[in-house]
């Protein structure tokens, strides 16, 4: 997805035809780690887990409910569980959900059969060669946990880490087959417990706060409860512990060193939830902005007008850009009218391509899954994401356009100011103060009328909403989002990080089978639709921008010296009157136009060193440069994945290529964010 600066094809019609998309249902997504049924600590009889695990969900459904969330008007609120659906604490978990009518979603470490195989915790080789068959086994227990295993994987949305199956399949298998041979368990066991970890790491991304069920003895199994609840508490999502032995009490966690001494973080129970609620509206609470108008917090966005094209108003800025940083003559004073592509225009327009690159992800034999997945991306994210692209765009023109323009008329105020020298005496003087004054009131409202419609905040949180989805396909059909901690804090405007963040929740998790060949063709998603199309435009953006920052430069120090000149000659030509050489008639005629084109030209010069500075085309293009630098390296390791034979190919590998992908934007918008976010509209000074 490119930015909303391209020119696409739209059909003219008025400007509110369009209407912003619905804002995202407010998601309250909830992960469950804990011990197996087979773990020492897991009780003999659950049920008193059980109605404490039921407590805690309730006591978390009620505080997402009252947990105010400014600017949203529906009361609809959802609930989401994440959970492995290991035998034991998940079970109990993701039933509970079911029976509150949350969603349940599960990112399990195998493909579904082989994760059941394992997790069916078969005694015999028979038992679970017939598991792996797709057969009943014999055993009636191991039988009734396949069945119930299978039975929470029907109604819960599933995604499927199956790359390594080939691996782990005979490591399992071996390990039925000798029991008692430490080296074939332990092998097994090390695989097993990587494959969790991956899992573990998919649902702390897509958790908001993450129930443990643990017994607090160890954090470095990796794969384990504790694992998992250290690594979620490093990523910035909150931890509420309950202890198997005493599940009445819950301690809230927030940082991991607390997790050593459990017991000393905030104690909640189902008598006491006021821990819990705050515990809730500090990870998903709206607050009301700081800022204030019509059009503060997410009004930025739902009232927003939508403009199919540039209007002449927002393209001084543009056309600024285009004389001193384009190469082509035609392209300096060609048409630089822009058409923004309508959100429901957009999955069948630019972004068809990526979509159906996304839909024939792996074996044709699962298209039907993967057009489901596409779809959903389709459905909830293009549409917003166009939004706000086609917003931020006619916004960032508009507000940086009216810079220019204050600059501009700053400028055509001093010159008409002095105008009046050479062409009238001084009793038609009010002429000119008029036209000077009239300027002056122009750079008032104009000043006036960008600083109560918040051109400049609401450029920068619109394009903050945009950035965050452009990359969410690609994160999207790997399972992937951002974890707590790696969403900017910011202190103002806080609704584009809410907001993005709930459109990504509102995905969820895609019910797809990840093997080689998904892989294969994910990693030429990845750098065919997102990585090197931003790449390239980085790269033609830096070049425009470097080449513009110097050619302002290079104008205003000209204009600089030809005033210099225009004052010697004057002087020159004084000197020559006085000494005889010259008319002095024609200095005193003269003296006047002089004394204009010594004002106008520094004048000019200040003006376009202004726009210049404002701009700030140069520090621009070095975060474009860094930008295109990076994506250009992560391109050519994400060739070298692709080239890699299919035993070879794993989904982390492929994951942490897309996390660095996201990675590399989150940091392009800080660092260009950080140029722009203290120039808001003003006077020219």
């Amino acid at each position: 997805m490119q930015r909303g600066s391209r020119i696409v094809s739209v059909t003219k019609c008025k400007p509110r035809d369009v209407t912003a998309p619905a804002p995202p249902t407010p998601i309250l997504a909830i992960g469950v780690t804990g011990h197996r049924s087979s773990h020492p600590s897991f009780p003999s009889d659950p049920a008193k887990l059980q109605s404490a695990i039921a407590d805690l969900l309730v006591s978390l459904e009620a505080a997402f409910s009252e947990t105010a969330i400014f600017g949203i008007e529906t009361d609809e609120r959802d609930f989401r569980l994440i959970t492995l659906l290991a035998d034991g604490t998940d079970h109990i978990a993701a039933r509970t959900a079911l029976d509150l009518d949350w969603s349940v979603v599960a990112p399990l470490p195998f493909g579904r059969r082989l994760n059941t195989a394992i997790n069916a915790q078969p005694e015999t080789s028979a038992d679970a060669r017939a598991i792996l068959s797709g057969n009943a086994p014999k055993d009636p227990a191991v039988d009734a946990r396949v069945a119930a295993i299978e039975d929470l994987a029907d109604m819960a949305s599933v995604l499927e880490l199956a790359e390594d199956d080939a691996r782990v399949k005979p490591a399992f298998l071996a390990a039925c087959d000798a029991a008692n041979d430490p080296s074939l368990v332990s092998t097994f066991v090390h695989l097993g417990s990587h494959r969790a970890a991956l899992a573990g790491r998919i649902l702390i991304e897509q958790s908001d706060i993450l129930i443990a069920v643990w017994d607090g003895t160890g954090t470095a199994n990796s794969g384990g409860t504790g694992h998992t609840a250290r690594l979620a508490l490093e990523a910035g999502v909150p931890v509420i512990w309950v202890d198997p032995a005493e599940p009445d009490t819950w301690y809230i966690i927030t940082t991991p060193e607390v997790l050593s001494e459990p017991t000393t973080g905030e104690v909640s129970s189902a008598k006491d939830t006021s821990g819990i609620a705050s515990l809730v509206a500090g990870c998903i609470g709206l607050p009301a902005p700081t800022e204030t108008g019509a059009m503060a917090g997410i009004a930025a966005m739902q009232k927003g007008v939508w403009h199919d094209r540039s209007s002449l108003l927002s393209h001084p800025y543009r056309r600024i850009e285009a004389i001193f940083g384009e190469r082509r003559w035609s392209a300096k004073f060609g048409s630089i009218r822009q058409h923004f592509e309508r959100p429901d225009d957009v999955a069948n327009g630019n972004e068809k391509a990526m979509l159906d690159a996304l839909s024939s992800l792996g074996h044709a034999d699962r298209a039907a899954a993967q057009e489901n997945s596409s779809k959903r991306f389709a459905d909830i994210v293009l549409p917003r994401f166009a939004w706000a692209n086609g917003i931020a765009a006619w916004l960032s023109n508009t507000y940086r356009s009216g810079m220019v323009i204050n600059f501009t008329m700053g400028a055509l105020a001093i010159v008409a100011g002095v105008l009046y020298l050479p062409l009238v005496d001084t009793s038609q003087k009010w002429i000119f103060a008029a036209i000077e004054f009239a300027f002056l009131i122009g750079i008032l409202l104009n000043t006036v009328i960008g600083q109560r419609s918040r051109l400049h905040g609401r450029w920068l949180e619109t394009r903050r909403v945009a950035e965050y989805l452009r990359h969410a396909p690609a994160l999207y059909t790997l399972g992937i989002s951002r974890p707590g901690s790696a969403w900017p804090k910011v202190l103002r405007s806080v609704w584009p990080e809410w907001y993005a963040k709930m459109v990504v929740r509102q995905l969820g998790l895609p019910e797809i089978r990840i093997d080689t060949a998904y892989l294969r063709d994910a990693s030429a998603a990845l750098n065919d639709h997102f990585v090197i199309p931003q790449r390239d435009y980085h790269t033609a953006k830096a070049d425009k921008l470097r080449r513009a920052h110097h050619s302002i430069e290079r104008f205003a120090e000209w204009m600089f010296g030809l005033a210099v000149i225009v004052v010697a000659i004057y002087l020159a030509a004084f000197g020559a009157s006085q000494m005889g050489l010259f008319d002095g008639a024609l200095v005193e005629k003269g003296a006047k136009w002089f004394t204009v084109i010594a004002v106008a030209l520094p004048t000019i010069s200040g003006a376009f060193a202004a726009i210049g500075y404002f701009g700030d085309f140069d520090r621009f293009a070095d975060v474009s440069q860094l930008t295109s630098d990076r994506l250009d390296e992560l391109a050519g390791r994400i060739d070298q994945y692709k080239s890699l034979p299919d035993e070879r190919m794993t989904y982390s590998q492929l994951a942490d290529l897309a996390r660095a992908a996201d990675e590399t934007t989150f940091a392009e918008i800080q660092a260009w964010q950080a140029v722009f976010s203290g120039k808001r509209t003003t006077v020219p000074a």
